[in-house]
């Protein structure tokens, strides 16, 4: 790709918000997050984001050599990461993802629990999101200017996610309790189905090459 590294850069950016989706990911953050307070859900979010950050930054520098030497592709992680959306939005559809009464210890564990996974992984840094930090690091051919508009452009996108997720709040208690139960169930419904859409999907290309 001969795109100089300012083009490149907002091609990165374009790809990854596509891909990433700040905005798909606010019913969600906002369903799991309606229980916590201000400061605990902006936690979660500052958490999820950096998680997803370390992830993508890692698999953009190491993704392709790991793939390689342990035999994994991409369509693996996108089963992997279709059953963990399933079991995800199988426990919101029963509403059974926000916390009622926790001590200290529980609340710390339960935000550093969702943090990581479903939010960071792979809700943020799922399978197509890894996937094209790989396809994009290796679009840069070994330069470094152009490496470094990659990182700069995820940690943009990253970035506003983090403020979308804090925005997500607003909206939550918009919807007060009822509503929040009914966007959870609802919510579980959208996440099983694109678990199950990137079950198929990973699935696919598997049983077409055994033909």
């Amino acid at each position: 790709m001969n795109n100089p590294p300012l083009q490149f850069g907002l091609l990165c950016f374009v790809s990854l918000f596509t891909i990433i989706d700040p905005i798909g990911a606010l019913p969600v953050f906002g369903s799991m997050t309606t229980e916590l307070s201000h400061e605990e859900s902006r936690r979660v979010a500052l958490r999820a984001a950096i998680t997803a950050w370390v992830v993508l930054i890692f698999f953009a520098l190491t993704g392709r050599f790991l793939f390689d030497f342990f035999g994994i592709s991409v369509n693996s992680l996108r089963i992997v990461g279709g059953v963990i959306f399933f079991i995800m939005g199988y426990e919101m559809l029963g509403a059974r993802l926000t916390r009622t009464r926790l001590d200290k210890q529980s609340v710390t564990d339960y935000i550093n629990d969702i943090a990581i996974t479903p939010l960071g992984i792979p809700l943020i840094a799922g399978p197509g999101a890894i996937a094209t930090v790989i396809v994009l690091m290796n679009e840069t051919g070994g330069e470094m200017e152009k490496e470094i508009a990659l990182v700069i452009a995820l940690s943009a996108v990253l970035l506003l996610m983090f403020l979308f997720l804090i925005g997500a709040r607003q909206v939550v208690r918009v919807l007060g309790h009822s509503g929040n139960q009914v966007l959870l169930r609802i919510m579980g419904l959208i996440v099983m189905a694109i678990a199950v859409e990137f079950f198929v999907n990973g699935l696919r290309p598997i049983v077409q090459s055994m033909r």
